[in-house]
């Protein structure tokens, strides 16, 4: 069942830092306060499809800091395994200097809390959750495991939540920054067909 619209559910978890800090209580309502948060799930590490994910989102970190987002990385590994990931250069087949903080899901209280455990494995689907600023959940998407993210389509969603509370104006099929949007009635979409 999606959790579009819902409350995000609240987790206290370790977590590496992008500095390689290792804390034991990362609590996602706490630490992060006034942000849009892209909270993002993978299998496991030292996987294949999952380093390209990690490290697409990391080559976009600007990005989403220049729309005060708030990248956050989870999966069941252990919080030395990440380390150990983090420390080996991506040439060598690792994820390098992640700058965002990875969490680990040992036990997978937070893939529950999420609906998005695999039914066979017990790992993680590719499941990533726009959180807004009131911690309400406005965009999800779900992959099975083969099939990676496009992390560009998660800016584009950032921005429809932007343009939507900044102008009150909804985004209609394929929208992007610069592209007509519209009022969210007959006449914004009449006008919207005809321009």
């Amino acid at each position: 069942m999606s959790l579009v619209t819902q409350n995000a559910p609240n987790f206290i978890a370790p977590a590496i830092l992008h500095d390689g800090t290792i804390i034991d209580h990362f609590n996602l309502k706490k630490d992060i306060k006034n942000k849009l948060v892209v909270l993002f799930f993978w299998p496991m590490d030292f996987t294949f499809v999952c380093p390209t994910e990690i490290i697409a989102f990391n080559k976009l970190y600007q990005e989403f800091k220049n729309r005060n987002t708030e990248i956050i990385g989870i999966s069941k590994d252990s919080i030395f395994v990440h380390q150990a990931w983090k420390n080996i250069s991506i040439k060598d087949g690792g994820i390098g200097n992640i700058q965002y903080p990875l969490i680990s899901d040992i036990k997978g209280e937070i893939q529950d809390a999420y609906n998005i455990m695999h039914p066979e494995i017990g790992v993680a689907l590719r499941a990533s959750f726009l959180i807004d600023k009131k911690w309400i959940i406005r965009h999800e998407v779900v992959n099975d495991l083969p099939f990676g993210r496009n992390i560009q389509d998660m800016i584009r969603m950032i921005d429809s939540i932007q343009l939507y509370e900044t102008q009150g104006e909804v985004c209609p099929a394929n929208w992007k920054p610069g592209k007509p949007s519209m009022h969210p009635s007959q006449k914004g979409l009449i006008n919207y067909y005809n321009n």
